[in-house]
């Protein structure tokens, strides 16, 4: 037999301990056989390893060659700068991997530091993790429990089992020998590390500690799954690869070319392959898109959306799945009497929440007082078998113990039955609480001159325990038909999104004195049923019809009953017909994954309902492994590995620290509309990405013809690699920021969720960037280059020395051509295919600000003298300028011109 089932003196006997708990010796000798009771830590690699991984990856690599470049190149400060640059970006990586790990250090402060024991007959406070298998433990009000323990003693003990299975009720517990329960830390006589005592005392046998313990299987879990890299690290990361390769071999051709063909000296030929790599290479592009998803990160929270990981902005956009909770996620997590039925009426109320105000109206009319002393039999049942509390503090009413409980509680007032008072004349004598199997709690009184039990629970085993119906205040015989007539009435609810509870008393034998279930719960006196629900949050309707328009699938994942589940489902439009499938936890746990890939590509509208949080975990592992982007959303411990495993882990803000810790974002008003409006906050991102990265790159073309053209003329090098270096990581970063900051276009959730293996880089990009306004901006800024050279007197093939008062003329014409030419770029990249007008030119101020900035450097590094002999510039006149201002309007309308053939194609 297993623990739970055997009586006492058989779980002292099977522990080998006693009612004066283990010597000390012989605790002693178990602490050495089954270790201390910790957290087992699973081995990872220091994190360190990633800082440091961090600082040779390929983008890295070719950071070092510039930040070398520069200072052979006689500048190190701006080798300094380029330096600080990678350290940052290493930092960030590294400060995302500390996070990670502190999920695993939430887990930790759970557990207490010490317990109360018996040993040899004696009371004492020992460390938490010296305790072992036989101990006994003292429990009492406000104890978090350090190992799972079988009880022997219970006086009105109750648990908060929340930290393991997500429910915040307190659970009511016993010391006597039950049967095997279908959720194994729901047993009634057991309790687990990492739960707390409520209220109440009581003793228990220690049984598993350590890491045997229910807890720790989940904390390794929580610490064995694996952080994958999200769909925007593996996007940057592609990027990279492509841009390495791409400048790795131009500087290696354009090396050989000047070596062997235009036969220079090996330095200068190095210098000048070095800076061609520095060309393709956008310097400023990783702390840009860290700096954009910051920004975005704090104007989420905002939203009530608080991201713990960065890359967790832009994975939003790409998801494809949403795995949610029903209650207080889609729903306001007040639970609310809606209808009440006595024979044979049913009776609305009125008014929501737990504010005691509303009303009871049968057909649209006032109560009669028959109603009322029927309505008040009913209240008084649902109010004395009842363990919650009403308070009213400041003016607004709050709610302690369970919402359900609550929720009569307030219906009672509404009516005008004051427990409390009512307690007074008739006092509760003992409880039989509320287990799973009988599926009902009974509450037994004292009247002046009997007892009487008033029963609250599962209305078909209320009814099938009733032999009698109250009628007018007088019991009458319940016939089968009647039962009939009830139960269809209770479908009718219960289908509806109700959830159904029935009342009924019983006046109890005097001579009655073992108040067993068996004993009171039975021949039962039935007063009426009340239909509560949980309302749906106002605004979920809209997210959902969002959800659908984007292409979003969303899948609700509850331990609720399937048809509530299914009800508030179609309410809100999660079930848009009647061809959906309730999936029961029990079910599930019969389907191999393979069965449960197909059903979840076979049914598009599915609920899991009567699930655990293990369930969520399974279920997030099988569509991640089908290419699906999952978001997940839980509250509770248990939660955390599912959280972790998904690629978008979504706590509530009234979850668990640890649920929290393991998430990338967090619910502060655990709404599920606020998932949605992340979701278009993170396409917006993904969007503004490509659109500064179209910026950045198209610069490139113009920063790499200039080594093409030396090659192949054979002219002087119309940039020098100091103005590329000013350009990529000075002038452009403001404006790419103020890229990433873009308002959504109109159509961001028209569409369906990026497909996976779409790149970043993809082909449009690259078209647009590098080939069409590239393309424009290397053609102006080499016409003015020949502008210049040509009217100074310079001819083709005529050598012209580096410091020679004309050339410096002319690439200072190259390096601020591209800086005016990216003003143009600025203004039409703020949009993919609409025009900007359509937006407004400058609805994001920060596109001002870009440019501002942008002019400001430009001006610094042309007109100051100690920057001048730094970046090789010189001085321009009115001519230059009015030259150069004509290339903003130039790239503004092509790029124009080409978004609006693109839109009618």
């Amino acid at each position: 037999m297993k623990i739970y089932q055997l009586p006492e003196e058989e779980v002292l006997k099977k522990l080998k301990t006693t009612k004066n708990g283990l010597s000390h010796s012989e605790a002693e000798k178990r602490l050495k056989k089954y270790g201390p009771n910790k957290l087992k830590e699973v081995k990872k690699k220091p994190i360190i390893f990633n800082f440091l991984e961090n600082l040779y990856n390929i983008l890295a690599l070719i950071l070092w060659a510039a930040s070398f470049l520069a200072f052979i190149s006689g500048t190190p400060q701006l080798g300094v700068a380029i330096i600080s640059v990678i350290i940052i970006n290493a930092i960030f990586s590294f400060w995302q991997e500390y996070e990670a790990e502190k999920a695993a250090e939430a887990l930790k402060e759970i557990l207490p530091l010490k317990a109360k024991v018996i040993r040899d007959g004696e009371e004492f406070e020992i460390l938490a993790e010296n305790i072992v298998p036989g101990d006994l433990l003292i429990l009492e009000e406000g104890d978090n429990v350090p190992a799972d323990a079988r009880l022997i003693e219970a006086h009105e003990l109750k648990v908060d089992n929340s930290t393991l299975t997500g429910e915040s009720k307190p659970v009511r517990k016993v010391s006597h020998p039950v049967e095997e329960y279908d959720n194994y830390v729901e047993t009634p006589n057991l309790i687990f590390a990492g739960t707390s005592i409520t209220s109440g005392s009581g003793k228990a046998i220690v049984y598993r500690t350590g890491e045997s313990t229910e807890f720790s299987k989940i904390a390794e879990l929580t610490q064995e799954v694996k952080e994958e890299p999200s769909p925007l690290q593996k996007q940057i990361a592609g990027v990279a690869r492509i841009i390495a390769i791409i400048a790795i071999l131009m500087g290696i051709i354009l090396f050989i070319v000047n070596l062997y063909i235009i036969r220079l000296p090996p330095s200068l030929a190095f210098i000048f392959a070095i800076g061609l790599m520095v060309a393709n290479v956008p310097e400023g592009l990783l702390p840009t898109v860290t700096l954009s998803l910051a920004t975005s990160a704090r104007k989420m929270v905002k939203d009530n959306a608080l991201i713990k990981r960065l890359s967790s902005v832009e994975t939003l956009g790409s998801t494809t799945i949403i795995c949610t909770d029903k209650t207080g996620t889609l729903t306001r997590n007040e639970m609310t009497v809606r209808k009440v039925w006595v024979p044979y009426k049913i009776i609305d109320v009125t008014g929501t929440g737990y504010e005691p105000k509303g009303k009871f109206i049968w057909d649209g009319k006032s109560l009669t007082h028959k109603d009322m002393r029927e309505i008040k039999l009913l209240m008084r049942a649902a109010s004395f078998c009842n363990d919650a509390k009403l308070i009213q503090d400041g003016g607004e009413w709050h709610i302690i113990g369970d919402p359900t409980e609550a929720a009569l509680l307030v219906a009672a007032k509404k009516i005008g039955f004051d427990r409390d008072q009512e307690m007074k004349k008739i006092p509760r004598i003992t409880e039989l609480p509320f287990d799973s199997k009988r599926k009902m709690m009974t509450s037994i009184h004292q009247k002046p001159h009997k007892k009487v039990a008033y029963v609250k629970g599962a209305p078909k085993k209320i009814i099938s325990l009733s032999k009698w119906i109250s009628v007018d205040g007088k019991p009458e015989s319940l016939t089968t038909e009647k039962r009939k007539e009830i139960l269809k009435i209770h479908d009718e609810l219960a289908s509806q999104g109700f959830r159904m509870l029935a009342m009924a008393y019983r006046d109890l034998p005097d001579q009655l004195e073992d108040y067993k279930p068996d004993n009171v719960e039975k021949d039962l006196i039935l007063v009426g049923m009340t239909a509560l629900q949980d309302p749906p949050r106002e605004n979920v309707k809209e997210a959902v019809r969002e959800c659908r328009r984007a292409g979003i699938r969303i899948i609700m994942i509850t331990g609720d009953y399937g048809l509530t589940a299914a009800a508030i489902a179609k309410e809100i439009g999660i079930i848009p017909d009647e061809n959906y499938h309730v999936i029961k936890g029990k079910e599930l746990d019969k389907m191999s994954d393979d069965e449960l890939r197909d059903l979840l590509k076979r049914e598009s509208n599915i609920i899991f309902a009567r699930t655990v949080p293990g369930h969520k975990m399974r279920i997030a592992k099988v569509l991640e492994g089908e290419g699906e982007v999952v978001a997940m959303t839980g509250d509770g411990v248990n939660d955390a590995p599912a959280l972790k495993k998904a690629d978008i882990g979504v706590a509530m803000g009234s979850g668990t620290d640890v649920a929290k810790e393991a998430a990338d974002m967090v619910l502060i008003d655990d709404n599920f509309a606020t998932i949605v409006k992340a979701v278009k906050e993170g396409r917006t991102i993904y969007e503004n990405i490509r659109k500064f990265i179209t910026y950045i790159f198209s610069h490139e073309t113009a920063e790499i013809v200039p080594f093409i053209l030396m090659v192949l003329l054979g002219i002087p090098l119309p940039i020098t690699v100091m103005q590329i270096l000013a350009i990529d990581l000075g002038t452009d970063t403001l404006p790419a920021l103020a890229l990433g900051r873009s308002p959504p276009e109109a159509d961001v959730m028209d569409k369906p969720p990026r497909p996976p293996h779409e790149r970043l880089l993809n082909l449009p990009v690259i078209l647009r960037g590098y080939l069409f306004i590239g393309a424009i901006e290397a053609i102006l800024v080499m016409s003015g280059y020949f502008w210049v050279l040509y009217n100074g007197g310079w001819t083709l093939g005529k050598p012209l020395a580096f410091t020679n008062p004309l050339y410096l003329k002319a690439t200072t014409m190259v390096f601020a051509g591209i800086v005016m030419a990216q003003v143009g770029n600025l203004l039409t990249c703020q949009t993919m295919k609409s025009s900007v007008f359509e937006i407004g030119l400058f609805k994001n101020r920060w596109i001002v600000w870009g440019i501002l900035f942008e002019l400001i450097i430009l001006l610094s590094i042309v007109y100051v003298p100690q920057l001048q002999p730094i970046f090789g510039t010189a001085p321009l006149g009115f001519n230059e300028w009015a030259y150069l201002m004509s290339f903003i309007p130039i790239v503004f309308i092509a790029d124009e011109a080409r978004k609006a053939v693109s839109r009618h194609l």
